[in-house]
């Protein structure tokens, strides 16, 4: 292998430059947890970016995140009765529970995926 300097000031430094990675998409979730690794666990961001991992991490726990959060989604809307027949009679109520299971069921997710 051949190694190339450039030259920064009175410094040679090397030009190092990453493998390429698998371009698999990020989503809310994966972009959210990156956030928090980035300010608050540096050290596991800079370990996953040097081993070129970190795109792979983020997608495993977005999909995760994204699976928990339409499972609890569902059980919630289950268990609180919002059903179509309710949506048909009672529209207002209905957004009222559906925008209360989502909120429940993210701050679920962020408290045990995102945030951890």
């Amino acid at each position: 292998m051949k190694i190339t300097y450039t030259m920064q000031g009175d410094y040679l430094l090397p030009n190092l430059k990453l493998p390429e990675q698998n371009s698999r998409p990020i989503g809310l979730w994966g972009k959210q947890h990156l956030r928090y690794i980035e300010r608050n666990h540096k050290i596991r961001y800079i370990n996953l970016l040097t081993k070129c991992k970190l795109n792979d991490y983020l997608s495993d726990i977005d999909e995760q995140a994204e699976e928990m959060y339409e499972q609890l989604v569902k059980r919630f809307s289950e268990q609180d009765g919002c059903t179509e027949q309710l949506k048909a009679a009672n529209q207002m109520l209905w957004v009222r529970k559906m925008n209360n299971i989502h909120n429940r069921a993210r701050e679920i997710v962020n408290n045990e995926l995102i945030y951890t």
